[in-house]
Order: C-alpha cells, then structure tokens, then sequence
C-alpha cells in the first residue's frame, strides 16, 4: 500500500525474550520508538514520528488496537499493559498520512492481533527469569475443533509477571489473561469472541535530576518513599467481530466492545499545597466504563473497467470516568488515603463517519483517497463543590474532517513508488485537561485540538532475498500540545503555536545465506517549534521558548542493527546494537539525555520432536553496562527529567509445546 508500513510476526516478537513488554520486540522499526521507563506505574512511552513523546504516562497521540478493538479511549489516551506477548501473531506499525483514517490522536498507529487456534489441543507452558528478580511464568492453550459451518477455534493464555526493579521503589507484579474463540457462522460467516483482563500493583520511583542519574541511577527520589507512592490498575474488557460476505463482492464487518478500568495512584504531593482550598488532593482515584462498535462495508467493483475497492463504515466508542480526589495523608501519616477533595463524571464520545476508496486506473497506477469526520465530545459535571472550590463543570466539543490521497506506481512487480498527503486531528485528553497551567481550579478546557498536516514520498523494493523501504516526510502542526511544566505525578499542558517535522525513515532487511539474516534501520526526525511562546504567563523569569527550539522527548537520530542465525532448529544466536541519538527534556533544550549505544547478545537453541517442541534461551542486554536514560520526563518542574535504564542485566528461559 501507498504508506509506510511495519509487520513483524508474533514469533519473531517472543523470540528469545522475557515477554514481558512490548519495547522488547519492537526494536528496528524505522520511526517508532518504544522506551521502556522501567516503571510499571506508567506504562511504556510509545512514540511514532514523534508523536506521543510528550506523554508523561500511558499513551498518547497514537492509536492502539488490539485484535480490531480500540486499545486507546476515544479522548486518544491508550495504554499497552493488556497486550500479551504470549499470544501475539503479529503487530503491525502504520506511519504517516494513512494513520489519519484512524481519527482523532493517529499521528500513527499500532495494531496487534492475537493468535488462532488450529488443530489439536496444544498446550505451551513458558517460564523466565533474569536480573532484579523479573520472574514470568504462563501457560497457553490453543487448537480447533471442526470443519465448515459450526467450526470453532479457541486460545486461551495466562501469565503473571513481576520484578523487583532495577530502581529503588520499583517493584511491580502483572497478572493477564487473554483469550479469543473463533466461530464459523453458516458456509461463510465467522463471529471471534474476545476476552483480556489485566491488573498491575506497582511502584513508582519517580524521575531523577541529571547529578542524581548520574551519582545514582538506582535510586528513586527521595519523596517516592515517604509518600510510598505507587499505582495499582484493574481493566476487563470483552468484544466480538462478526464477518460476513454479502455477495460476491461485498463484505460486511462489525465489531463491538465493552471494558472497565479501575485506577488508583499515589502521588508525592506535599501536604501544605494540599490546604488550599481548590486543591484536587494527593491520590487519585478512576473508574472507567468504556465502549463502542464499528460497522464496516467492502466492496470491490470497477470503474472505467478498472477494479475499484470502496470501504464506508461509521464508528462510535464512547467513556464514562468517575473520577475523585483525596488527600495522601492523615495526620503525620504520608502515602494513605485521606479526605476527599475531587468528585466529577467525566464522559467522552465520538461519531465518526468515514469512507476509503482504492483505484487501479491503470496497470501499474493506483489512487487511493479517504475521508473521516471526527468529532469528539467531552463533558465534565462537578460534584465536589465548597467555599473556595467552585463548580468547574463543562463541555468541549472538537471535530474536522480528516482527508487522505495518495498515489502509488508500481516501476517493477518488485520495486513501487508513491506520494501521499493527509491531515491529522489530536484532541486533549481527560488527563491533559484536568490540571490548568495557572494552578486555578477547573478543567483546562482553554486547551485546543491540534491539526497536522503530513506530505510523504516513499519507495518499497525487493532485491533478490532483500527487502528496502525508504520515506521522507514533513509535517506541518497547528496548535502543538505541549506539556507546560510536571510536579509531583502532575502535568499541565498548553497548545505552542505551530511546529515542523522533517524526517528520513531507512529499512533493509536480508537473508545473506541460509539461516543468516541482517537488518538495518535508521531514522531522521528534526521536529522544532515554529513560532516562541511561554510555559505560563511570560515573565522575566519565565521568558520565552524561542522559535527554532527542538521538541523535547524526540531524537535526531535513532539507528538499529542487526545479526542473527536463526534456523527452524537447533542453535541459534544474534547481536543487535541500537544507537539513541541525544533528547533534550525540556522546551528550553538546557538539559538533555545523552546518546547512548546499547549493545544486546542471544543465544537459544529449539527442539522438535513428534508433538513436542522446547525452545530454550538466554541474553544480555546493555553488554557494556552503558549508563543511559531509557525514557525522560518533559517539562519536570523538579527537574527530575531521567528515567534511567537497567545496566548489565540477563534473562534466561524456556517454553516447551505438546500437540496432543
């Protein structure tokens, strides 16, 4: 297709690694970054072409989707804790224009699907185990029952994952069971059935000033442990996919979901900024019910007597959050749950129409074109209202039309040209929204939608057992979103006016004899601000950013490379290095993280025999013990912008599968 696209298969994902977070086996892929904060209490920072790096926790700015089921809430805040690795078939990264069919917060998106079920029962226990006490185990079932109508495949996985932390104050436990049951529905229909439930307990180190990560990059800082602060999450969701042909050339898809979250944090909010009377408190408390469907129609037709595929569908998802306040403390008792100080219902909805069209007007020509109205809805009701703390209840509605065109020419059966443009649409998150950058009371409802718009040239070439993907793009925002400054687990968040990001995205991968296989990517992505502006009121000791700053939270340059002998059997083993070219952590680009180069090496050796197969491994990462920041915190108003990555550090493990 005319974009630039990623697809990497769930064993290649697993292979050899802890399985226990996604940053593993992602690595590579040319415009994507995946840091691990090794701090479960936030979730990893995903960022596509820079979009998502501002995200002080969770995900933000792209789209997740798992097994077709949106992993991001229709305000665009995701998170990827209900992802399992276990029982992933693939994962797929879309970059660019194209992500804009997406909605609302696709700069990109990130598609993961689950594994089907075939043949007899099988059965996969797995188990690992490495450095700072990480232990996962867990069992997977799989197989399929049946031919034709009534035919039914199922998987079904279990794991529990936990860690002492590399850090101090860093300790976490993950439970997650996932499972899918497949169903064909007459002689053409299939109905999946989908389940995932996830709770994390973990705590949270928090980040560290630049002489602290540098003197100490275990420690935590010091409030973590005197407000014990920590976050425990609960999420069960469940959702179906229905399939049908309706003709020779028409098919129908319609999905639906359903899921719950519940979110408890801990802050390290000192107690005297908690007596003013408009103030939200220390902990924070979530209950999210959250929902949706998709209705989709594909037709393959012809115009000019050329094949023509249209797709029309609409999607509707929609969030009620309860959301609260208390204080952290009682008495002299820090890190505990005290008075209520917040009470609101929150809830969000999109209706977003859209339609695709893909033309092959001639033989190696093909237009493709797409349009989605987007428009999201937020409303807030207060109900913790006193003397001092008035009703900050209110709505904000956002919405734009999303246009994409692109144009593909295919020179060769194996090499493709193609130019492509699309406008994007980001709305304010929930989260974003809650804080004001003055410190007043209410929803920060001044923040505005940012828009975006993306042009890209790429090509896409296949030379004997090679594979080459090049793109360069630009794109142009309005409004910026950007954090205006973090203290104590919050962070407000401002728009900065206009921004520009000009990037060159490289990939080859190889297969250079029998069982040896290269790759190689790089990324260039030069993203800074357009026009000055202030985090807050100007002043003369808060002056302005000036224009031509670089966003922080985003590198110049990112590069990984890769060998490995990788048989169906026996020995295998790989070295991967990846260059982290260096962030600047704030507007003022005064600090930044170093760039590091990180060195890992693997080795395993699988096993077949009738039913059995054994797959055994072990690595290292960071081999020269390289100190670096695996992730950062933009804006920090401490100053404690790094978060540091492990040192030195193995895993070792083994699955073993039985077809009975």
């Amino acid at each position: 297709m005319p974009a630039s696209v990623t697809v990497i298969d769930g064993a290649q994902i697993r292979a050899n690694e802890m399985q226990a977070n996604l940053s593993e086996g992602l690595r590579g892929i040319p415009g994507l970054t995946v840091r691990n904060r090794e701090n479960y209490a936030q979730d990893l920072q995903v960022g596509i072409r820079g979009f998502g790096a501002r995200s002080a926790f969770g995900v933000r700015g792209i789209r997740l989707y798992v097994d077709g089921i949106p992993a991001t809430m229709p305000d665009g805040q995701g998170q990827t804790s209900n992802i399992d690795l276990s029982s992933i078939a693939s994962a797929e990264v879309l970059r660019g224009p194209f992500s804009t069919l997406y909605g609302n917060s696709s700069g990109g998106v990130l598609l993961t699907e689950t594994e089907t079920g075939e043949g007899p029962l099988k059965l996969t226990p797995s188990f690992a185990t490495g450095s700072n006490g990480q232990l996962r185990y867990g069992m997977k079932a799989s197989g399929s029952r049946g031919d034709g109508p009534g035919a039914i495949d199922y998987l079904l996985s279990a794991n529990h994952f936990r860690t002492d932390g590399y850090r101090d104050h860093s300790e976490a436990e993950k439970n997650q069971v996932n499972a899918k049951l497949g169903m064909q529905m007459g002689d053409s229909g299939h109905l999946s059935l989908l389940f995932n439930h996830v709770d994390v307990s973990a705590q949270d180190p928090q980040g560290l000033t630049r002489e602290e990560f540098e003197n100490d990059p275990r420690a935590s800082s010091p409030n973590a442990k005197t407000y014990n602060v920590r976050k425990t999450t609960k999420q069960t969701q469940g959702g179906l996919v229905y399939e049908q042909p309706l003709s020779g050339n028409t098919d129908l898809r319609v999905m639906g979901y359903y899921g719950e979250r519940e979110t408890k944090q801990f802050l390290s909010i000192p107690i005297a900024p908690q007596r003013a009377p408009s103030h939200a408190g220390g902990v924070i408390w979530l209950k999210r019910q959250y929902g949706g469907t998709d209705i989709r129609l594909t037709s393959r037709l012809s115009l000019a007597d050329r094949p023509l595929t249209l797709v029309a569908g609409v999607a509707w998802d929609t969030m009620r959050e309860a959301r609260k306040g208390y204080e952290n403390f009682i008495g002299d008792q820090l890190g505990v749950q005290g008075n209520l100080r917040r009470d609101e219902i929150n809830t969000v909805w999109n209706l977003d129409p859209y339609v695709q069209a893909s033309w092959q007007f001639a033989d190696r020509w093909t237009l493709d074109a797409g349009l989605r109205y987007s428009n999201v809805h937020f409303k807030s009701s207060d109900r913790y209202i006193t003397n001092g703390n008035a009703d900050d209840s209110g709505t904000a509605n956002y919405s734009k039309l999303l246009p994409v065109i692109a144009l593909n020419f295919q020179a060769t059966p194996d090499l493709s040209f193609y130019v492509t443009a699309g406008r994007g649409f980001e709305t304010p998150t929930f989260n974003e929204l809650s804080y004001r950058n003055d410190n007043e009371p209410g929803l920060n409802f001044g923040l505005k939608p940012s828009i975006n718009t993306t042009l890209e040239a790429g090509a896409k070439a296949t030379i004997g057992n090679s594979q080459l993907t090049a793109a360069v793009f630009r794109t142009y925002t309005k409004d910026e979103i950007v954090s205006a400054g973090g203290s104590g687990g919050r962070t407000s968040y401002q728009n900065a006016g206009r921004t520009l990001r000009d990037g060159v995205e490289l990939s080859w991968d190889a297969q250079l004899y029998r069982s040896l296989q290269a790759h190689l990517s790089y990324t260039y992505l030069h993203a800074r601000y357009r026009d000055s502006f202030c985090s807050g009121p100007c002043s003369d000791s808060n002056p302005e950013i000036p224009a031509g700053n670089d966003i922080p939270g985003i590198a110049r340059n990112t590069a990984t490379a890769s060998l490995a002998w990788a048989p169906e059997q026996g020995w295998n083993a790989g070295v991967d290095v990846d260059y982290l070219g260096k962030v600047y952590v704030n507007d003022r680009n005064s600090e930044s993280a170093p760039s590091a180069i990180v060195t890992s090496v693997h080795t395993g050796y699988t096993w077949k025999q009738d039913q059995w197969t054994l797959n055994a491994f072990a690595r290292v990462d960071n081999v020269f013990n390289k100190r670096y920041a695996g992730s950062v915190i933009i804006n920090d108003a401490n100053n404690r912008y790094y978060e540091p990555a492990p040192g030195r550090n193995w895993t070792a493990g083994m699955t073993v599968s039985y077809r009975f």
